[in-house]
């Protein structure tokens, strides 16, 4: 029987690195069900489609597929056949996906798509409503978080890494936007799962988040 990780969590937590690292240590598939939304996200931006018209977002569904593939040991999104590994990581994709990922059609979607990848492979997939909708029966659930500040702070580092002009004060508040949105969304909100386990990273280094999940896992298997 395969074994499942469900790690959630909101945006800026350290989700994608963290599952990455102990997706590595396992040996286990790695799934990055955010990406998946932001594919979608990404259409809508480059086909000019109004991210807050629900019907205008869902009656395009028909004319997206969204797929995972591992490439050279590497997870890439496929948008209608294209790796978008490269195009999904804005600012502008970041939103679009924030607010597609809130329609009820586009969640089913993609949820069916990550429950049959799910069924027969021992992974970790990490998202919004893994522990709580997609993956309920995992027995090992994650909320990973950190203050709004510290999350902040990480998203600016990495964008002046990257040569980008931002404003920190900007940024923190874009965060608590989306938390908010993701929170209170009617169609499976953010929030932690009864029987998941808390770890709050804003102290944290990254191999102490790893090293605490990897003892979760000796502990449930």
């Amino acid at each position: 029987m395969a074994f499942n990780i469900a790690i959630d969590g909101p945006a800026g937590a350290g989700k994608s690195t963290i599952a990455k690292r102990v997706s590595g240590e396992l040996g286990f598939v790695y799934v990055d069900t955010g990406a998946m939304y932001r594919a979608i996200g990404l259409y809508c931006v480059m086909n000019n489609i109004d991210i807050s018209d629900e019907s205008a977002v869902v009656g395009e569904l028909e004319n997206i597929d969204v797929d995972l593939k591992y490439i050279d040991g590497v997870q890439c999104v496929l948008l209608n056949g294209e790796n978008v590994n490269g195009l999904i990581r804005t600012e502008e994709v970041s939103r679009a996906a924030s607010v597609v990922s809130g329609y009820a059609p586009v969640r089913t979607y993609l949820v069916s798509k990550q429950q049959q990848i799910a069924k027969n492979t021992d992974l970790l997939m990490d998202g919004r409503d893994i522990g709580t909708v997609v993956l309920p029966e995992a027995p090992l659930k994650i909320y990973l978080t950190a203050s709004s500040e510290e999350r902040g702070k990480r998203r600016y580092l990495q964008l002046r890494e990257k040569g980008e002009e931002c404003d920190l004060a900007e940024i923190i508040k874009d965060i608590e936007e989306r938390d908010y949105r993701d929170m209170h969304r009617e169609n499976s909100p953010l929030k932690q799962a009864d029987d998941a386990v808390l770890i709050d990273s804003s102290f944290m280094t990254i191999d102490e988040v790893v090293a605490e999940i990897l003892r979760l896992v000796e502990e449930r298997r």
